[in-house]
């Protein structure tokens, strides 16, 4: 693949992959434009993109001279039209124009739009630009085609003459993503394959995996010039893409919302940290089944599961572990490299219970006894889902007492039934205190960002409790967590219960022994 025409030493040590990125750059003038360049070069970008059609105004000579002849990076001049989603609303001739004297001016690359290519080569045939790489592009902001229909559309664009497929699509579901990579995988020609939206985010990392020629990153979070693309700062220094390689392993986190999870940030550390040549990406999945059925290659090797999928993902495993099984819910799903078979596991039990429990025994000056703390105490879990069912059966394993609260009591019976526990509807359990010194954990989304202000119970009720724990940690200190604390309950953080079950998961996903100060230093930081 080729690497840009003019080489300027960045953060290109020790590269795995000749993946570009490539900073959108919008500004509104020239001089708002070479400011930003300047940032992007300074950020570790490889190339901008040089979005003419976001200039307030634009003298084609002047200007193109100007950003050309003061280049402090490889520039891609990109003139988009309204028809192709872009802000250029003019003269169709004018604006070709330009681009053709971007290539005389000795531009590193211009885009064109698949639409125009075969004008555009015509008006320039027999001239000859020793420079500028041409980039041919197709933005669908519908959906991403079949296969074939991305397959003939690949070779329309080579049949302009292309020195660089460009191909933009949309994600209506994350399975849609594995298309672009089988297209960029087999491609005998630079190729820029990704696509837009929330679900299709793993198209702008992963890329650098697949053999894709370029990707976006953008200066600011939130200001795009296409939707879904990450920062340059995340692309670097969260997800490293710099080294990723083709045989990089690839893990992720799996749920419906996903963003607000910190797996990403703690297993993508601790990867660099060890050397580990692993990336883990967060994938916004709506139908779990056809995602694991989708992503069945061997480069899919562990997955994280979280609200809502914890349940179904159970079903999906070819094999699962007795105490998930027992629970009903899996949290770490792990692709067996010898047969390929999925394994399903639960971390969560081990994580929050653990953590309870050390709560108590710090109550209790310490002494770590082989009888757990827990034995005989009134056990309150809110909620009955995934990780209600596992601290509701983890707490039973220790010799509590169960009492599942939740907002629909039938869900709270059948769970409580099946652990051979009590059953409370949550509008009840402010009024519910049999007994003093009993212990709380919520495992709902109640509080969690960006409903800080919620709670799922009064704080009144709050003094009949020794400990409260709550599993969201997003924030860190929840209402929940703060008035238990001002109720003089011991608190236990959903954060200590996500670095614990983070280890279990960290040590099915590699097979090696969790690193667990590094884990904690971590998330100290966090």
């Amino acid at each position: 693949m080729d690497s840009p025409n003019v080489l300027f030493t960045g953060p290109s040590a020790g590269r795995k992959n000749a993946t570009l990125i490539c900073v959108p750059i919008m500004g509104e003038s020239i001089g708002k434009m070479k400011i930003d360049v300047e940032k992007a070069k300074g950020g570790g970008g490889d190339v901008v993109e040089i979005r003419l059609d976001s200039l307030k105004t634009f003298d084609p000579n002047q200007d193109l001279k100007n950003l050309i002849q003061h280049r402090q990076l490889p520039l891609l001049f990109t003139y988009r039209p309204k028809w192709e989603g872009g802000m250029y609303d003019g003269d169709e001739n004018k604006r070709l124009d330009a681009l053709r004297l971007a290539m005389e001016l000795g531009a590193d690359y211009i885009d064109i739009e698949l639409q125009v290519a075969h004008q555009f080569y015509d008006s320039i045939r027999g001239k000859t630009f020793n420079k500028t790489k041409i980039i041919v592009s197709s933005h669908n902001y519908q959906l991403t085609p079949s296969n074939e229909d991305l397959g003939n559309l690949v070779a329309r664009i080579q049949a302009t003459g292309a020195d660089i497929v460009k191909i933009a699509t949309t994600a209506l579901d994350i399975t849609d993503v594995a298309r672009m990579f089988q297209i960029m995988v087999h491609s005998q020609v630079p190729f820029i394959g990704l696509v837009m939206g929330d679900r299709g985010l793993i198209s702008r990392i992963l890329c650098a995996k697949f053999g894709g020629y370029l990707t976006f990153g953008t200066l600011e979070s939130g200001v795009v010039s296409a939707p879904g693309q990450p920062t340059l700062k995340d692309l670097l220094y969260l997800y490293n893409l710099r080294l990723l390689a083709p045989d990089t392993k690839v893990y992720g986190i799996i749920g419906k919302p996903v963003g607000h999870s910190k797996s990403p940030t703690l297993f993508n550390e601790v990867f660099k940290s060890i050397g580990f040549n692993g990336v883990y990406v967060f994938l916004l999945v709506d139908d779990l089944a056809n995602f694991l059925r989708t992503y069945s290659s061997t480069d899919f090797v562990g997955f994280s599961v979280t609200i809502p999928h914890k349940e179904a993902a159970l079903k999906c495993c070819d094999e699962v572990d007795p105490v998930a099984k027992s629970i009903g819910a899996v949290n770490c799903i792990v692709r067996r490299q010898t047969d390929g078979r999925l394994i399903g596991y639960n971390t969560d039990y081990v994580g929050a219970i653990s953590g309870i429990e050390d709560g108590l025994r710090g109550k209790h000056n310490g002494s770590s006894t082989t009888v757990s703390p827990l034995v005989g105490k009134l056990f309150i879990v809110i909620g009955a889902g995934g990780a209600g069912k596992a601290l509701a059966y983890g707490a039973k394993e220790k010799g509590a007492r169960v009492v599942i609260a939740n907002r629909t009591y039938d869900r709270a019976r059948e769970l409580a039934d099946a652990i051979g526990g009590d059953a409370v509807a949550l509008a009840d359990l402010d009024n519910y205190h049999p007994e003093d010194g009993m212990i709380l954990a919520n495992t709902t989304s109640i509080g969690m960002q960006p409903k800080v202000d919620e709670t799922p119970i009064s704080k009144n009720a709050l003094k009949h409790y020794s400990l409260v724990f709550d599993a969201v940690y997003t924030p860190k200190m929840t209402r929940l967590l703060k008035e238990a604390e001002e109720s003089g309950a011991t608190i236990v953080t959903g954060l200590e219960m996500f670095i614990r079950q983070a280890l279990g998961q960290y040590e099915n996903f590699t097979g090696l022994p969790a690193p667990k100060e590094l884990f904690r230093k971590i998330m100290e930081n966090y």
